[in-house]
């Protein structure tokens, strides 16, 4: 088995992702804005566009599109934000991949209200 781990943070106990057998996966990515380490405001909408917005650079990156992600996994601290959720998220595919949503009782920060991850074919 060959495997790539693209690291993220130096000391962090993590790959941002691993390219392994014909798949990319990409850890789960929050709502901070990578330029400025702010999570936006305004809810559920605009921190879900981050979130992807932080997903597509990260793939696009590693020579993919969102056009080959397979399975996402989506984590919502609170389950009535699904609705705001879902709208943005079908803005960002053309065809929907296969998805898990899941509520969660919170996430690394208080201020996270969703959190990523997904897996795309090479």
């Amino acid at each position: 088995m060959k495997k790539e781990t693209i690291l993220g943070k130096p000391g962090a106990p993590y790959a941002k992702a691993v390219k392994s057998n014909g798949f990319l996966f990409v850890s789960g990515n929050v709502a901070v804005n990578p330029e400025t380490g702010q999570v936006p405001e305004g809810g559920i909408k605009p921190q879900t566009r981050q979130v992807l917005d932080n997903l597509k650079a990260t793939v696009e990156s590693l020579d993919c599109s969102f056009d080959d992600v397979v399975k996402v996994n989506i984590y919502l601290v609170d389950v009535k934000d699904f609705g705001g959720m879902n709208e943005v998220y079908k803005e960002y595919f053309s065809e929907p991949p296969a998805r898990t949503t899941v509520g969660i009782n919170e996430l690394a920060r208080p201020d996270f209200l969703i959190e990523i991850d997904l897996m795309a074919a090479l």
